[in-house]
């Protein structure tokens, strides 16, 4: 009876001891296991061409002006999120110009016009003036007919509405775009006076584009987007240059009278 009674009691004993054997050993065990590192990995990051401020992880299109949004690059990501971020929409109203933040410096290189004519850039086409500003290229068979086409028409009626508005085509590729090959093409689109077509040295035209945020490292890949400008009032702002031209000349009247 004796002998039952302590085997039963060390088998209580057992039972209330390996519970907490086996809760140390796990305990050890989980203390003991090596910490996996967080893996780094590369997050692409694609933005608008018009609208950079239009960003997202994802491939896509803006939702203010439907172009394709483009890889700008890969960066590190220490905790990349599960699912694709979705694109970020600015605060202007979709569709609508955006306006720039902070104003533009504006380089005051030499470049040339149409007619060979030197002169500085911010001094001679910009300063103190109401601009609207397109880039394009002359062997460019894509967007720019349309785009210089439309600025044709603005054109047309800026002289209507008697606007004091300085158009300004800027040659996104200098090398090839003599004074005289954008002579005619200024021609081609019957191009009256109030508008400039610019090119000049690589290194001038690339530091303008450098500063209004229209750099390209391929000239195919330049933006559609018209750049308009009060400089006196340091009012900039930015739109798509394949809208109606009743809808561009709406936004350039507005930055006229600012």
């Amino acid at each position: 009876m004796i002998c039952k009674t302590i085997l039963t009691v060390l088998m209580l004993m057992m039972i209330g001891i390996a519970p907490a054997l086996l809760s140390d050993g796990s305990q050890s065990a989980h203390a003991q296991a090596p910490v996996k590192n967080k893996t780094t990995k590369k997050v692409s990051r694609y933005a608008c061409p018009m609208h950079p401020e239009v960003k997202s992880t994802r491939r896509g299109k803006c939702p203010q002006c439907g172009m394709t949004l483009r890889l700008v690059k890969a960066e590190p990501s220490p905790t990349p999120s599960p699912t694709p971020s979705p694109i970020a929409t600015p605060s202007s109203d979709t569709g609508g110009p955006s306006a720039s933040t902070p104003p533009l410096r504006i380089p005051d290189v030499e470049v040339y016009d149409q007619h060979g004519n030197r002169l500085k850039f911010n001094s001679d086409l910009i300063k103190d003036k109401t601009v609207a500003i397109n880039f394009i290229f002359t062997t460019c068979t894509a967007i720019c007919p349309s785009l210089t086409a439309t600025f044709r028409r603005i054109q047309q009626e800026i002289i209507a509405q008697k606007l004091s508005v300085q158009l300004i085509s800027i040659s996104v590729d200098p090398t090839t775009d003599t004074p005289e090959r954008l002579r005619e093409f200024a021609a081609k689109f019957k191009a009256a006076p109030g508008w400039t077509f610019v090119t000049g040295d690589k290194a001038a035209i690339d530091s303008i584009l450098q500063a209004m945020g229209t750099a390209v490292a391929v000239k195919t890949d330049h933006t559609p987007m018209i750049l308009i400008g009060n400089e006196k009032r340091n009012y900039w702002t930015r739109t798509y240059g394949l809208s109606s031209p009743s809808t561009l000349i709406k936004v350039i009247s507005e930055a006229a009278n600012k």
